[in-house]
């Protein structure tokens, strides 16, 4: 099985600002703009709480309540209303679409998503974020693969239940991939009982990459399995000068470009412990 780490969410660059950790502890990945989805920010909820308000406060007014959303993953089935048959549900384009068939990523492999986030707070009705609070990088989410399908194949009565999606409003383009959520989470070949998606509800450590004291969002804390080996590789961080062991764990200066991360070749049963225990209680 092939892990993915997928940047998705806003940040600094794409949205202008992190995505909130709401005062009860729950991750609210915000998406980014896209002036041609059908969606708007108003229409999306989030652990009981308008997404509109929620980007339109934290960025200062610069995205607004109407303006629309890449809901891309789109992995909360309570984010809108749904048609019968929905699933998790990712698409994906251009260069990183490019770099996941190159990395052979195929169904059976998982996504886990992460994102900037801070702290939020509420008062008198207004978000804001809570001061001296210092953002991280957090897996929010998670995506198996059960089947790959492209945009232009599909005809018009096809996926139906995923017409809303923004990846089918743009023109055609051979490169326009959908990746479908597995029903139930497969590992080892064990289903697991946990969907084959879903966010994670409230923040934990486990769920936080960036280090413990680091100054930069980029310098993560993982598992020993993740360093680079003979056998193991992490797409985009292949330079063994990003690396420190330490003691079961490793650190790694995380590379700037790129969405998709690749991780190949690390040995399945560090991995699966590690999924299972990531896992466990998600959604």
């Amino acid at each position: 099985m092939r892990i993915i780490l997928s940047r998705k969410g806003f940040d600094s660059s794409a949205g202008g600002c992190p995505s909130p950790i709401l005062p009860d502890g729950s991750l609210c990945s915000l998406p980014i703009p896209d002036s041609q989805s059908l969606i708007r920010y108003a229409d999306l909820n989030c652990h009981g709480v308008n997404m509109g308000s929620l980007v339109e406060h934290l960025t200062r007014g610069k995205s607004k309540r109407k303006h629309r959303a890449h809901l891309d993953p789109d992995l909360n089935a309570h984010a809108l209303p749904r048609e019968p048959g929905w699933r998790g549900i990712l698409g994906q384009m251009g260069s990183a679409q490019g770099h996941l068939r190159e990395q052979q990523v195929a169904p059976g492999d998982l996504f886990l998503f992460f994102g900037l986030f801070r702290e939020v707070q509420q008062i008198k009705r207004k978000w804001s974020f809570v001061p001296n609070s210092r953002p991280r990088h957090v897996l929010w989410g998670w995506l198996q693969i059960e089947s790959i399908v492209r945009v232009d194949d599909l005809a018009a009565d096809e996926l139906s239940w995923a017409r809303y999606h923004p990846h089918f409003q743009y023109g055609p383009d051979r490169n326009n991939v959908l990746y479908l959520a597995a029903e139930q989470l497969v590992i080892d070949g064990k289903q697991t009982g946990i969907p084959g998606s879903g966010t994670f509800g409230q923040i934990e450590n486990k769920l936080v990459l960036t280090a413990p004291d680091a100054r930069l969002t980029s310098y993560w804390r993982l598992p020993e399995f993740f360093h680079p080996t003979k056998t193991t590789q992490l797409s985009y961080h292949l330079d063994r000068k990003r690396w420190t062991i330490d003691g079961d764990v490793c650190h790694l200066r995380s590379a700037g470009r790129g969405q998709e991360f690749v991780l190949t070749g690390a040995d399945d049963a560090e991995v699966s412990d590690w999924l299972r225990k990531l896992l466990l209680n998600a959604n």
